[in-house]
C-alpha cells in the first residue's frame, strides 16, 4: 500500500482508513546491520536463494511425495486477479489432500496484489503453511521475500520439529529481519516504510500438532464441531492480531518512546515519538525498518502449540482482507458448505464473500488483498 505525505499523526484519509499504512511523512533512514556483518548476511542470503526448496524438503524428511506450492510476484492491475503462482516437486490431487488455496487483487490502483502465501508439504510427515500481508509502497517486495526465505529458514534448522521449536521460530523470524535490512541497506530492496504480516502454521502429521508462529494480523482460524452432538461448525482464532492499543503491545512501544495514536475511524496505528511514521495499525510485522528502529514494532512472533482433535474439521489462514468483515464461525460455516474434495471451491467462495463484503462497506472505493488458504483436517484416504 502506497504512501503519500501527511497531515496529522493519527490522521488518514476515507480511502486508506482500513488498510495497514495511513499516509506518513517521506522519511529515510539508515539500517542497524553493522557494515563488519553485512557481507556475511550478504553471503548468507545468496546462498540460500540458490538453494532449491525441494532438495531442502528432500534433506529434512523421509520418503513420502513432497512437493511446493506459491505464490509468484505478477504486476497484474485487474482487481480480483488471482495472483500467479508456481509449483515444485511430485504432482498432486488437490481433491485427495483437502487443500484449497487463492490470492486475490484487491482495488488499490496504486499497488500490485501485495499478499505472498506457501503450501510445503511431504506425505504422512509434515505441511508448512504460510500467509504474508505486504503493506507500503515496496511491501510486495517484502512479503515475496519472506514467502521465499522463512520456510527455507526453517526447514534447514537442526531443531526442526524437536523440543526446541518455539525458539528455532523466533531465531528464524528474526534472521530475517535481519536479511531485510541487509537488503535494504544494500539498496536491494526497499523496507524503510515497508513491510509484512506473518503466519507460519506448521503440521505435524504424524503427532497430530499444529505450531503456529505469528506476526501482526494474518489470522490464523480453527473450525470444529461445537460439540458431540456435530450440528453446528465455529470458527476459533489459534492467532491474536498484534495491534498496537492492546496493552502488551502498546507497553513495549511506548517504553522505548514510540507512540499510539488513535486514527478517528477504525484503528490504532503506531508513529514515533517525533514524526509521523510509521502509521502501522499493527505492533509486530517483518520489514518496517524505520517501525522498528524509531516506534516499538517488533519482529518476534507468538507461537503456540495446539493439538488437532476428532472435532477439528478445517483449518483457514487468511490475509485481513477476509477478517475485515467476516467473523472466524462465519469463515467456517461458509467453507464446510462444502466437503474435502472441493477445497477448492471453498477458498474461492470464502475470498468472493469476502470482496462483495468489501465492495459493501465501503462503497466500491477500496478493497484489500484477499487470500484464503485452506486445510480440511482428519481426512481419510478416500478424501472424506
Amino acid at each position: 500500500m502506497g504512501c503519500g505525505a501527511s497531515g496529522g499523526a493519527g490522521k488518514v484519509s476515507k480511502e486508506r482508513r482500513r488498510l495497514s499504512v495511513g499516509e506518513v511523512e517521506d522519511t529515510q533512514g539508515g539500517s542497524d546491520v553493522d557494515d563488519e556483518d553485512l557481507q556475511e548476511i550478504r553471503g548468507a542470503i545468496q546462498a540460500l536463494s540458490k538453494e532449491d526448496v525441494m532438495s531442502i524438503l528432500s534433506e529434512s524428511s523421509g520418503a513420502g511425495r513432497r512437493f511446493s506450492i506459491a505464490s509468484k510476484t505478477d504486476a497484474g492491475n485487474t482487481s480480483f486477479a488471482n495472483k500467479q503462482m508456481e509449483e515444485a516437486g511430485d504432482r498432486v490431487d488437490r481433491e485427495e489432500l483437502g487443500i484449497g488455496y487463492t490470492c486475490r487483487k484487491g482495488l488499490k490502483p496504486e499497488s500490485p496484489n501485495q499478499d505472498s502465501w506457501s503450501i510445503m508439504r511431504v506425505d504422512d510427515n509434515f505441511s508448512i503453511y504460510a500467509v504474508y500481508d505486504g503493506h507500503g509502497q515496496k511491501g510486495h517486495d517484502v512479503s515475496n521475500f519472506v514467502k521465499d526465505t522463512l520456510p527455507k529458514l526453517i526447514i534447514k534448522d537442526k531443531r526442526f520439529k524437536g523440543p526446541e521449536m518455539p525458539q528455532m521460530l523466533e531465531d528464524a523470524f528474526t534472521k530475517t529481519q535481519s536479511y531485510i535490512a541487509t537488503l535494504d541497506q544494500s539498496k536491494k530492496m526497499n523496507a524503510q516504510l515497508a513491510g509484512t504480516t506473518a503466519t507460519v502454521v506448521i503440521h505435524d502429521h504424524l503427532q497430530k500438532k499444529l505450531m503456529v508462529a505469528h506476526v501482526a494480523d494474518s489470522t490464523c482460524v480453527i473450525g470444529q464441531w461445537k460439540d458431540e452432538s456435530r450440528t453446528e461448525h465455529i470458527g476459533k482464532a489459534l492467532t491474536r492480531d498484534h495491534k498496537p492499543d492492546l496493552k502488551d503491545e502498546r507497553e513495549r512501544i511506548e517504553k522505548v518512546g514510540g507512540r499510539v495514536v488513535f486514527d478517528g475511524y477504525a484503528n490504532y496505528r503506531v508513529y514515533a515519538k517525533d514524526g509521523q511514521y510509521p502509521g502501522l495499525n499493527m505492533s509486530r510485522c517483518l520489514g518496517d525498518l524505520l517501525g522498528h528502529k524509531d516506534a516499538g514494532c517488533s519482529c518476534v512472533p507468538e507461537v503456540n502449540s495446539y493439538d488437532i482433535n476428532p472435532l477439528h474439521n478445517c483449518l483457514l489462514l487468511c490475509s485481513d482482507g477476509v477478517w475485515e468483515f467476516i467473523k472466524p464461525s462465519e469463515a467456517v460455516k461458509i467453507v464446510m458448505q462444502f466437503p474435502p474434495a472441493k477445497a477448492q471451491q471453498a477458498a474461492d467462495k470464502l475470498a468472493k464473500e469476502a470482496w462483495d463484503r468489501w465492495m459493501k462497506e465501503e462503497g466500491g472505493q477500496v478493497v484489500d488483498d484477499i487470500t484464503v488458504i485452506l486445510v480440511y483436517l482428519n481426512v481419510d484416504k478416500a478424501g472424506n
